[in-house]
């Protein structure tokens, strides 16, 4: 049975801090999360498209080859172009909260997860502790982890992208 007064007196303690949501479970499995802004769970998050630079004709020189360095400079290009492609159809995880990010459930003990480590729905990936409470986070795709850009026990932000997550790989 949930004690109503104990739950209203959260919200009131939530309403009057900066923290943003409050996740707690029991041992019988009741789960009571409050949160400040509304949350929809799975919902994806779509950037919205960036417009590319109007491409000019590099100039040729007299032989109609390009010098060395101008080779170089191109295939760099080419390959800062296939990554930002590769980065921008991964999926992101972002932090449900402000708080400090743990790879894994206790010091000392295997992350989680790592770069190249394949994750479903529902796996998951970290802790964030926020205000002595550990909040599991779990990922909301399947896919294989490409990139994990946050150090192990480094404060995260609300919104802060944690994880990409390719859903192809």
């Amino acid at each position: 049975m949930i004690d109503l007064r104990y739950v209203k007196k959260l919200i009131d303690i939530i309403d009057e801090s900066t923290v943003d949501s409050i996740e707690i479970s029991s041992d019988k499995g009741l789960k009571i999360r409050i949160s400040k802004s509304p949350q929809q769970r799975g919902a994806v998050q779509v950037a919205a498209p960036v417009p590319m630079p109007a491409m000019l004709p590099a100039p040729v020189p007299a032989a109609g080859r390009p010098t060395p360095a101008e080779g170089v400079a191109a295939v760099a290009e080419g390959e800062a172009q296939r990554a930002e492609v590769a980065r921008s159809s991964a999926l992101e995880v972002k932090s449900p909260m402000v708080g400090t990010y743990y790879a894994s459930p206790e010091p000392g003990v295997k992350p989680y997860v790592s770069v190249g480590t394949r994750v479903s729905k529902g796996q998951i990936l970290c802790i964030i502790e926020a205000m002595k409470i550990m909040n599991e986070i779990e990922s909301e795709y399947s896919g294989v982890i490409k990139e994990i850009l946050v150090q192990d026990a480094q404060p995260v932000e609300y919104g802060q992208v944690l994880f990409r997550i390719d859903p192809n790989g």
